[in-house]
């Protein structure tokens, strides 16, 4: 069966954006050492991208307004705009988590969750989400969009992977089964 991926990075005090709602903070420590490309190695299983409004805003009118970065992909952008679906990005409004059990029901590849915070804190919340692929970039922000909210239950992990990547940490976590400790 397909995995639902979270593939994002957040800095150190846990925030995917700044205050202005930026991305430019997003690099390793030393500009004239090269960071490994991890997601060209991530993006290889994987055939179906997922995000909410903001997120998908955000790459058309200012990270790459031309280009739809995403082609290679099904896109589907969780939204209550009123948008007019393409051949390659699809706007629903579904519930994420009712999306997410309807695409890992298809055949495919991984199903990568790109963003928006408040998508992931929903698919997080109903335990949607296979695999956390978190690169922890070192800057502190101090504001802007957090990543975690109080806004879910506990959910115990397994580190599967973490390597260091020119100061930033590249982790994989999965969700654990927790014993019952009751008998």
């Amino acid at each position: 069966m397909r995995k639902v991926i979270l593939f994002i990075a957040m800095s150190l005090d846990g925030y995917i954006v700044d205050s202005q709602g930026k991305i430019d903070w997003l690099s390793g420590q030393d500009e004239n050492i090269e960071t490994k490309d991890i997601y060209s190695t991530f993006v290889q299983n994987i055939d179906t991208v997922i995000m909410g409004w903001n997120t998908y805003n955000q790459i058309v009118t200012e990270l790459s307004p031309d280009v739809w970065p995403y082609d290679s992909f099904q896109s589907y952008v969780v939204t209550h705009h009123p948008e007019e679906s393409t051949n390659t990005i699809q706007f629903v409004s579904h519930q994420p988590e009712d999306l997410m059990k309807e695409l890992k029901q298809k055949e495919g590849k991984d199903i990568w969750i790109c963003g928006g915070a408040q998508m992931i804190q929903s698919l997080m919340q109903t335990q949607c989400i296979d695999e956390y692929h978190i690169s922890i970039i070192p800057t502190l922000l101090g504001s802007g969009i957090l990543l975690f909210k109080d806004c879910f239950s506990s959910i115990p992990l397994q580190l599967i992977s973490c390597h260091e990547n020119n100061g930033i940490l590249d982790t994989i976590y999965k969700p654990r089964k927790v014993s019952d400790r009751n008998g």
